[in-house]
Parts: structure tokens; sequence; C-alpha cells
């Protein structure tokens, strides 16, 4: 199936990046279009990511929350 640039400037930048690549237009759109599909699936993970701290953040109860000073990690080391 054929990919038809049909803006003048577009085709200008492709022919720009596949010369300093010294590559084909077609490679050069392959990998431009795979970096930003990479790109999105990361930005995913980061979404997710924030998402489930938030979830976290909203199941937690600040009451139990406990203060992490050198009497703390000393009991953590008591024989």
């Amino acid at each position: 199936m054929a990919l038809y640039i049909k803006d003048p400037e577009v085709n200008q930048l492709a022919t720009q990046l596949a010369e300093a690549r010294k590559t084909t237009k077609t490679e050069v759109i392959r990998q431009v279009l795979l970096n930003e599909l990479a790109r999105d699936e990361k930005d995913t993970y980061v979404e997710r990511a924030v998402a489930f701290a938030r979830d976290m953040r909203a199941k937690g109860n600040p009451d139990l929350i406990k203060t992490v000073d050198k009497a703390f990690i000393d009991s953590l080391y008591e024989d």
C-alpha cells in the first residue's frame, strides 16, 4: 500500500533526513514512526505508574504513618 506525502514541507524534511542518514525516505519515515510508537508506549507506562501511585495514596491511611527516625531504625537492628 502506498503512502503519498502531499505536503511539500514534509516531503522536504523527509528528504533532508534521508540524505543526512544516507538512507531512503521510506526508511526514515519507518524509523520516525517506530520511535514515536515507542515513545507513546513509554508515556503509557508513566501514566499507569502515576495512576497506581495516586490509587495507593487514596487507599492509604495517614493516621498509620510512622515516623522514620533514629529510634525506629535502631529498633530494626535490636538483638
